[in-house]
């Protein structure tokens, strides 16, 4: 059975050449365990967390204790399978999880006192807010150019990428206009980007399996064929 029909992603990915007309022997089959699902329950665990702390969730206010996750489970394990992606000859899954996962250090860094990022501010919260909103914005067109490319995978990576483009769009616009309400959508649009993540993350889980329990579609996204 394909890994399309066992609900994975590894046949989005080219296994063989086209040399002056000529189809190239296809490689060996690789023996490397598939870093999908490791990268997507990182990006997904850490996105849910930061999401429930901005939809102020309990009264929460702070969103600190969000910083050991970004740290190690969406920064560093997250970084991990985007290097384990690269000899899979995965391009897409390397780039992206590569990405998020230097994200994550990267908005880890802004938070931690000691980096003295937040300290150079000082009481001007106006251009704090500014800078974080330009950062924010720097990441939603990012992740809005995965979701072209996902375009060409499956419906549930083009609703992921969907969603966290929408996601970073409102967090990035609570920043410059200081809007709780706008900062609230984005936790919102964070929580279902996650679970989003979670799904796929299990796809990926269970197409490893010999027997699986059971399997998780993604959708297959059919194009029409081209003379």
């Amino acid at each position: 059975m394909s890994d399309i029909e066992k609900g994975g992603v590894e046949a989005t990915t080219p296994h063989h050449t086209h040399l002056n007309g000529q189809s190239a022997p296809a490689p060996r089959p690789s023996t490397i365990a598939n870093p999908a699902t490791l990268g997507l329950f990182s990006f997904a665990s850490t996105t849910f967390m930061l999401s429930m702390y901005n939809c102020h969730v309990r009264d929460i206010n702070h969103p600190n204790v969000v910083l050991g996750m970004a740290i190690f489970c969406g920064g560093l394990a997250q970084l991990l399978a985007g290097m384990w992606e690269f000899p899979k000859n995965n391009t897409f899954g390397a780039a992206a999880f590569s990405s998020y996962g230097a994200f994550w250090m990267s908005y880890a860094t802004i938070l931690i006192p000691g980096s003295g990022v937040l300290a150079s501010f000082g009481t001007n919260t106006k251009e704090l807010q500014s800078g974080l909103g330009i950062y924010l914005t720097c990441w939603c067109m990012v992740t809005a150019f995965y979701g072209i490319a996902a375009l060409g995978k499956h419906w549930a990576f083009v609703a992921l990428f969907g969603f966290l483009t929408v996601t970073y769009a409102c967090l990035a616009a609570g920043e410059f206009n200081n809007s709780l309400n706008a900062t609230k959508a984005g936790g919102v649009l964070g929580v279902i980007t996650a679970f989003i993540a979670y799904y796929i993350g299990l796809s990926e889980l269970l197409a490893t399996e010999a027997q699986p329990i059971v399997r998780l579609p993604l959708g297959i996204i059919h194009r029409k064929k081209t003379n």
